[in-house]
């Protein structure tokens, strides 16, 4: 006896059949909002290559510009003009309160808090520094590692300590974690932790030889045991 192979195959078309008419339907039905949402989608998108090329690049470009006068003067050491502009070319505070939304914007902060760090005012050091984000792998860090060093002017040694702990611990490599570790390290020997201190140091000694801090690394390590 044959088998049937006809019926499931006409049953499969009915069920596609079926399936076209309600989605053709459905688009009938609803086009208008259909036509509504894509609409929608298209100017939202259009909207934002618009403002990206037309309004935020430029802007970003501009505060570039800018700053490059205050960034000069920072290099300087001249740091209320990096600040605060020379008259004719503005400073830092002026970009980030012109050009908050930009890259420039959230760079003048990072530049805003060194400064103010090197000038003694510590806690507006630590306001801007704060603000500052990035994920550098440079910048991030020195950022967190400048907080600590106000907090240390401040007095503040627990908040230091957090500080160059998080500094060093936010990515390894050659420049800034050896620094932060040696900081963390001699904040823990002079709360007489010797023990932790001691593991800092040897640390540095065997991850960053080549650093500046492996190099002069042993009379740390001397010094926190000479204290035991």
């Amino acid at each position: 006896m044959t088998k049937d192979t006809k019926k499931p195959q006409v049953d499969n078309l009915t069920e596609v059949e079926s399936a076209l008419t309600k989605t053709e339907q459905f688009l009938e039905t609803n086009q208008k909002l259909i036509a509504i949402v894509i609409g929608a989608i298209v100017v939202v998108s259009v909207g934002y290559l618009g403002l990206n090329k037309f309004y935020l690049e430029p802007r970003s470009t501009n505060a570039q510009e800018q700053m490059f006068m205050a960034q000069n003067y920072f290099e300087k050491d001249s740091f209320n003009l990096a600040l605060n502009g020379d008259g004719n070319n503005p400073g830092f505070l002026d970009i980030i309160d012109d050009y908050s939304s930009t890259d420039a914007g959230n760079l003048a902060k990072y530049y805003a808090g060194v400064s103010y760090l090197h000038m003694g005012q510590f806690d507006n050091a630590i306001q801007y520094l704060k603000k500052f984000k990035s994920k550098d792998l440079l910048l991030g860090p020195i950022a967190v590692g400048a907080q600590g060093d106000a907090q240390l002017e401040l007095g503040k040694t627990d908040k230091a300590l957090d500080l160059y702990t998080e500094a060093y611990k936010m990515n390894d490599n050659e420049l800034t974690t050896p620094i932060y570790m040696l900081k963390a390290g001699e904040l823990l020997e002079s709360s007489n932790k010797q023990a932790e201190a001691i593991k800092l140091y040897e640390t540095i000694k065997l991850k960053f030889p080549e650093s500046n801090e492996g190099r002069s690394i042993d009379k740390y390590i001397a010094r926190a045991k000479a204290k035991i």
